[in-house]
């Protein structure tokens, strides 16, 4: 017998536009309609907040007290998947920081029997370094820190060709234009971060393929009035962006500038750390200690390491930014956006409410910045109005 849930909430996000009066049909695990209230049938589900689709974060590096790291096998992919699907985040892609090839090689291989295992949430993996720039290392470890080789170009194309998504972010200084141009010809996503780089490099390396960059405005060169820099790059140009809107990595006066500056291309990202999840108060990261305190992640010499955010909060946050500028409901569409949408298009993916799409879905609270998934498997868990 067809299982069926027909999801009503006071609106819908269907990855693009917010609706009220409509129901959410799901059947067989699928989406068979977004309907009116009247056609849909009686509601097998009241949902408080707003249905979206499921929420997408692209830059990850932990959860449940793990790290993605020296020791991540599949169990781990799967326990950090677990931890951000318990957030709300449908999926995720781990991320690994600047380390030692025999770890990247060792994450790979676990990102790619994570895919072979279809674990829940495993988007694919983001591997932030080691081809960075020492000057922007930020919490990376400068020591680890090195210009791209043969050998590495050849581990990441291959690793582009196993996984469902690989995002590569780098430094033009790191990484020749020939390179960037193989790791995109091989389907790895490229892009700039940790760089103290040009406009002029910057807009090089995009020429050779590199299509984004990582956490705008941290780690980057900054826009000056005759030396825009990498963020001058972004803003004025057509490069995608993952921001940290934790209120902490980039003032709200600076997500403004960039939220009016390019009213597309802009996703909300977690950096989130082991903490999340957790109530876990410190921990190690490459043999230095980061502290949590009251909202904030860093070493101990008060260097940023990571968010000690969800990307929920994330989303809320935005909205209420945005909200200074417009009325809340294309706020709270945009911010959404930001989460699903947008960066589900980054890795070649779609997040939206359509019929036939799998329904995994976000139960989002605008008020509280929390999230909740939904999935066929899971009905009955979400709290009803």
């Amino acid at each position: 017998m067809m299982a069926r849930h027909v999801l009503t909430a006071p609106r819908i996000f269907d990855g693009a536009c917010l609706h009220t009066g409509l129901a959410l049909v799901v059947e067989d695990g699928r989406i068979a309609a977004l309907a009116p209230l009247a056609e849909a049938g009686p509601p097998t589900a009241q949902v408080p907040g707003v249905i979206a689709p499921g929420l997408v974060d692209l830059q990850v590096n932990g959860g449940a007290g793990l790290m993605v790291g020296e020791g991540t096998d599949v169990e781990a992919l799967r326990r950090i998947c677990a931890a951000h699907r318990r957030l709300g985040t449908a999926g995720i892609l781990p991320t690994l920081i600047t380390d030692r090839p025999e770890v990247t090689d060792a994450v790979i291989a676990a990102g790619i029997a994570a895919a072979g295992a279809q674990v829940p949430g495993f988007l694919g993996l983001h591997l932030e370094g080691p081809h960075l720039d020492p000057r922007r290392a930020g919490a990376h470890d400068p020591a680890l820190i090195r210009p791209m080789e043969d050998a590495d170009l050849a581990r990441l194309c291959a690793a582009a060709a196993a996984l469902p998504a690989l995002m590569v972010t780098l430094a033009p200084s790191a990484a020749r234009p020939d390179q960037i141009a193989a790791l995109r010809a091989a389907g790895a996503v490229v892009t700039l971060g940790h760089s103290a780089c040009t406009l002029p490099e910057a807009e090089a390396a995009f020429a050779a393929g590199a299509s984004g960059a990582t956490h705008l405005f941290n780690a980057m060169s900054q826009m000056g009035h005759r030396d825009p820099g990498l963020v001058g790059a972004v803003l004025a140009g057509d490069a995608f962006a993952g921001l940290i809107a934790d209120g902490l990595h980039v003032d709200p006066a600076a997500l403004r500038v960039a939220l009016r500056a390019r009213p597309e291309g802009l996703f909300l990202v977690s950096d989130c750390m082991a903490f999340a999840g957790t109530d876990l108060t410190e921990m190690e990261l490459g043999g230095r200690r980061i502290l949590r305190r009251a909202g904030r992640l860093t070493l101990a010499d008060g260097t940023l390491a990571g968010a000690d955010l969800t990307l929920a909060g994330a989303v809320a946050r935005t909205a209420r930014l945005l909200a200074e500028d417009v009325d809340a409901d294309a706020a709270l569409t945009r911010a959404l956006a930001m989460a699903t949408a947008e960066p589900a298009r980054v890795i070649g993916r779609t997040a939206r409410l359509a019929p036939g799409e799998a329904a995994e879905l976000t139960v989002f609270d605008p008020v509280t910045g929390t999230a909740r998934l939904w999935t066929p498997a899971l009905a009955g868990h979400v709290p009803l109005a």
